[in-house]
C-alpha cells in the first residue's frame, strides 16, 4: 500500500511542467466560510478545473492550463483543505464542494461555466451539474465514478486500508507543504479526506437521466473504474446505441488504451485532442 501511494505521488509530481503562462489572477475568495484559492488564465468562455484528492492545481493540471487558456477563461480552484486553501471545521461532502464551486462563480459574476474534473474532481463536477443545472455547461469527467460501486473492488479495498502515514514523505505531501497556509493541518486534513473517501455515495443514475447533461467521459483501460459503470453513465446522458440510423448525442465516451489512473493525466496531448473539440462543439470522427 505505501509503495503504491508513493509511486502515485511521484508520478504526479514528475508530470508537472511549470507553465510558461503566468496567471492573470492568483488570489483568495471568501466562499462559505473558506478563503478559497483560485487562479485565472486566458480569456473566453469560463472553464473551471477541479483537481483530484490530496492534490493541487499544479499537480493535476500543470500541463493542461497553457493549452486550455488559449481558447477559454480558465479558473483553476483548490478545494477545502487542499493546496493554498486552508481547512475549516466543516465536513467534506460533495454537496459542500459543489456549493463552493458555485460560490466562486457568484464571486466572479460567472453565470455558467464548463467544468473539467479529474478523479474526485470529476465527481464534484457532476454533482455541481446535478445540483445547479442552470449554472453549468459541458462537463469533462475524467477517471471517476458517479457512485462508490463504480470503483473496482481492489480500489475500494485500497480506500479502506488507507492510513495518513502512507502519505508521509511522499511528493503529494511535499506539494502540500510548499503552498499550504498552515502545513501543520496535514494530518487532520488527510484523516478527514480518508473518512470522506470511504463514505458510500451515489449521485443517482435516475437523477442523471433526468438532466440534459453533456458529458465527455474519459477513462484509461486500466483505470480502476469498472468500464460497465462508465458505459451506464454514458447511456444515462444519451450516449450509446447504434449511431447510424439515429443522430449521435452530444455526450462522448473515450477509453485510452494502455493507461492507468496515474498515467492518464500524463497523456496531455491525447486528452486535449478529445477535450478541445468537445468544448468547441466540433464532432470528432
Amino acid at each position: 500500500m505505501k509503495y503504491v501511494i508513493m509511486v502515485l505521488g511521484l508520478c504526479f509530481k514528475l508530470s508537472i511542467i511549470q507553465a510558461q503562462l503566468q496567471p492573470n489572477v492568483a488570489t483568495y475568495a471568501p466562499i462559505n466560510g473558506l478563503e478559497m484559492y483560485y487562479e485565472i488564465y486566458g480569456e473566453g468562455e469560463p472553464l473551471i478545473l477541479v483537481h483530484g484528492s490530496f492534490m493541487t492545481i499544479a499537480t493535476t493540471y500543470g500541463q493542461f492550463i497553457p493549452e486550455l487558456a488559449k481558447s477559454n477563461k480558465v479558473i483553476a480552484v483548490e478545494l477545502q483543505g487542499h493546496g493554498h486553501t486552508k481547512n475549516i471545521e466543516r465536513p467534506f461532502s460533495y454537496e459542500n464542494f459543489a456549493d463552493d464551486i458555485i460560490g466562486l462563480m457568484d464571486h466572479l459574476n460567472i453565470d455558467r461555466a464548463h467544468l473539467i474534473g479529474y478523479s474526485l474532481g470529476a465527481t464534484i463536477a457532476l454533482k455541481t451539474a446535478l445540483r445547479y443545472p442552470d449554472r453549468t455547461n459541458k462537463i469533462v469527467f475524467i477517471s471517476s465514478v458517479y457512485s462508490m460501486d463504480g470503483w473496482l473492488p481492489e480500489i475500494q479495498q485500497t480506500f479502506a486500508n488507507m492510513k495518513p502515514e502512507y502519505l508521509t514523505n511522499t511528493p503529494l505531501k511535499s506539494a502540500y507543504d510548499e503552498v499550504a497556509p498552515d502545513p501543520s493541518q496535514w494530518i487532520s486534513f488527510v484523516e478527514g479526506m480518508i473518512a470522506f473517501e470511504n463514505r458510500p455515495f451515489d449521485l443517482n443514475i435516475d437523477e442523471i437521466k433526468k438532466r440534459n447533461l453533456e458529458l465527455l467521459i474519459i477513462n484509461g483501460d486500466y483505470d480502476g473504474v469498472d468500464l460497465n459503470h462508465s458505459q451506464e453513465l454514458f447511456r444515462a446522458v444519451g450516449g450509446g446505441g447504434f449511431g447510424i440510423m439515429e443522430p449521435l448525442s452530444n455526450s462522448r465516451l473515450a477509453v485510452i488504451p494502455g493507461t492507468t489512473h496515474i498515467t492518464l493525466m500524463q497523456k496531455t496531448g491525447v486528452l486535449l485532442n478529445y477535450i478541445a473539440p468537445f468544448l468547441r462543439n466540433i464532432s470528432k470522427e
